[in-house]
C-alpha cells in the first residue's frame, strides 16, 4: 500500500521558518520525482517545489524561490521543504505528491501519482 505522510505544518509569524517532511511507503523505488504543492481557501493548488529522486536536481516556483529548499533522504525515504521568510501568502494546505513516470513537467499536478493527505501552514502577520 502506497502513503505518503506530511508532517512539520503548523502556525508561524510572518518571517518565521519551517520544515515540512513526507515519508513515503510502498512502492518508493518506482518514484522518479517528488513534489510539494499547496492550496490555499478559494485557489487553485499550485506547484512550489520539486526534486527528481535519483539526481537530486531541483526546480521551484518563482513565489518560493529564494525562500524555500527541497531536499531529500533516500535511505529514508523522505522528502522535506525548508521555508524561511514566510509571508501570509503562504498560508496553505502543503501536499507531497510523488511521480511513477518521467517526462513530465515537474510543476504539473497531473504528473504525480501519489498524493499525501496534507499539512497546514499559517502564517500570520
Amino acid at each position: 500500500q502506497v502513503q505518503l505522510v506530511e508532517s512539520g505544518g503548523g502556525l508561524v509569524q510572518t518571517g518565521g521558518s519551517l520544515r515540512l517532511s513526507c515519508t513515503a511507503s510502498g512502492r518508493t523505488f518506482s518514484y522518479v520525482r517528488m513534489g510539494w504543492f499547496r492550496q490555499a481557501p478559494g485557489k487553485e493548488r499550485e506547484f512550489v517545489a520539486a526534486i527528481r529522486w535519483t539526481s537530486g536536481s531541483t526546480s521551484y516556483a518563482d513565489s518560493v524561490k529564494g525562500r524555500s529548499t527541497i531536499s531529500r533522504d533516500n535511505a529514508k525515504n523522505t522528502v522535506y521543504l525548508q521555508m524561511n521568510s514566510l509571508k501570509p501568502e503562504d498560508t496553505a494546505v502543503y501536499y507531497c505528491a510523488a511521480a511513477l513516470r518521467s517526462g513530465y513537467g515537474s510543476s504539473w499536478s497531473g504528473g504525480y501519482d501519489d498524493w499525501g493527505q496534507g499539512t497546514q501552514v499559517t502564517v500570520s502577520s
